[in-house]
């Protein structure tokens, strides 16, 4: 019997609490778990892919997981990246009806593109249910305090970034 290992993709720009309480949940359920960057994105992040790899191996050695938890980056298509990985399960986390939308097509096109990866679907604790790395990034360019929001060297790492 083959191992149950999953990927989590995701920019993590920056990495959250929410991030890592999907993490955590996914590694209750999985053997194994790989956190993947996507070396081109469609969105424009603020941190340089190296830096958010650097900032994910951090956080990811500094928290405790049910099973392993690699961080990696991959280019062209994620299916394509869980093939190559043996990977059967991709885990995504759903905040809100409005992120269902996009998640489902999204989980659909993937099916379309490969029908040995499935799409798993994960919701965070109630208390990351409104967080996201966008407003996170927002309330920080505003002063605002994110402790409750971000581990310490990413929050370190974005005021740095942003230079207050």
């Amino acid at each position: 019997m083959s191992k149950r290992r999953a990927i989590y993709p995701g920019t993590f720009d920056p990495v959250t609490f929410g991030h890592i309480d999907i993490l955590v949940r996914a590694t209750a359920i999985f053997e194994e778990v790989i956190v993947a960057l996507s070396e081109k994105s469609a969105k424009s992040t603020l941190f340089s892919l190296p830096e958010r790899l650097e900032l994910l191996k951090s956080v990811v050695s500094h928290t405790k997981f049910h099973c392993p938890v690699r961080v990696e980056t991959f280019d062209g298509l994620l299916v394509e990246f869980a093939t190559r990985k043996k990977v059967s399960a991709l885990v995504r986390g759903l905040r809100a009806v409005s992120d269902f939308e996009y998640e489902f097509q999204m989980a659909l096109m993937n099916r379309h593109q490969s029908r040995h990866v499935e799409t798993v679907f994960l919701m965070p604790d109630e208390k990351y249910v409104y967080l996201s790395s966008s407003m996170v990034k927002e309330v920080a360019r505003l002063n605002g305090g994110l402790s409750h929001f971000l581990p310490t060297v990413v929050r370190n790492a974005l005021r740095e970034k942003l230079k207050f």
